[in-house]
């Protein structure tokens, strides 16, 4: 990966390389550009580059030359997305899909006693959540890709709905006592909604002073659940479920859940849809097809949820 940006930099066909560089922590890899061959020293790709750039290309997008950015298959997913609604120029960005064999959850290396990437012998027992859904390892977008045997071994992959219909198991008040317990932990420290790729609006409502919501940390219940659920109505038909809001939780509030409930609804009420597979796709939401489901199936659900 290192010669391939050393090269498009050097040459000067592209003016930076967005990629992954050494955080606080050992395993704490942080998104970064660089900027010159030298500033690439610093520059990581290891089982620990879970980040995904997509959403760091918005702020390139006016920078003057092109990015050369490393995507992963899953985040070429959002990269189509964004594509779609404008928010990045396909012209100045130079996609290098990086093969993927799962990212690590350190948490889950700590408590196995597990110190480093290369002492791990069972890959699949210390992957991210995100991971353990992984949606294959094609790349969706990409002007070239560097990939090997061992990154294109498929991962063993669960049901990504389980969690959800566990919770539609549940009764009303069940549901509600999950949320509240989940949702009370929150500090409003916005890492979820900074991190996300859909939630790239210039100026967000809970930035506004003057919107009644903008305090960080949730004065009451209400304004708890407010946040999230304005949050997933929002990005609700354009997450492509690349789970970096739950990643990045500080509190392990599991976000994605939220999320996929609305992407299950979505698939049982319009059919099979992932956003992202190509740019310029409309989603079930913004689009209209005389086979839709009347609107009372879709209120007698809520009434019986």
């Amino acid at each position: 990966m290192l010669n391939v940006a050393r090269e498009k930099l050097a040459s000067g066909e592209v003016k930076r390389v967005l990629g992954w560089e050494k955080g606080e922590f050992w395993y704490d890899l942080t998104p970064a550009f660089f900027e010159t061959e030298e500033s690439l020293n610093g520059f990581v790709y290891n089982g620990f580059s879970g980040a995904n750039l997509s959403k760091y290309l918005i702020k390139a997008r006016d920078w003057e030359g092109k990015t050369l950015v490393f995507l992963k298959p899953c985040d070429t997913l959002s990269f189509n997305q964004l594509l779609t609604e404008h928010r990045i120029d396909r012209e100045k960005v130079y996609v290098v899909g990086a093969g993927c064999k799962g990212m690590l959850d350190y948490n889950k290396m700590k408590k196995l006693g597990i110190r480093k990437e290369a002492d791990v012998t069972d890959r699949q027992a210390v992957l991210l959540g995100k991971c353990l859904a992984c949606k294959g390892k094609t790349f969706y977008a990409f002007d070239e890709v560097i990939d090997d045997e061992e990154a294109q071994k498929p991962i063993e992959v669960e049901d990504r709905f389980n969690e959800v219909k566990k919770i539609e198991a549940l009764s009303p008040e069940e549901r509600f006592a999950f949320w509240r317990s989940q949702l009370s932990k929150c500090i409003r420290c916005n890492a979820c909604r900074n991190v996300c790729p859909a939630c790239s609006c210039v100026k967000c409502v809970f930035d506004n002073p003057n919107s009644g919501v903008a305090s960080k940390a949730n004065p009451d219940d209400f304004e708890e659940n407010l946040f999230h659920i304005i949050r997933a109505f929002h990005v609700a038909g354009r997450c492509t479920d690349c789970g970096e809001c739950s990643r990045v939780c500080p509190q392990g509030i599991p976000l994605h859940l939220l999320n996929r409930k609305f992407i299950k609804d979505i698939d049982e009420l319009y059919g099979d849809y992932q956003a992202g597979l190509e740019p310029g796709s409309r989603a079930p939401l913004v689009n209209f097809d005389k086979n839709d489901p009347d609107p009372k199936i879709v209120m007698e659900r809520g009434e019986n949820a």
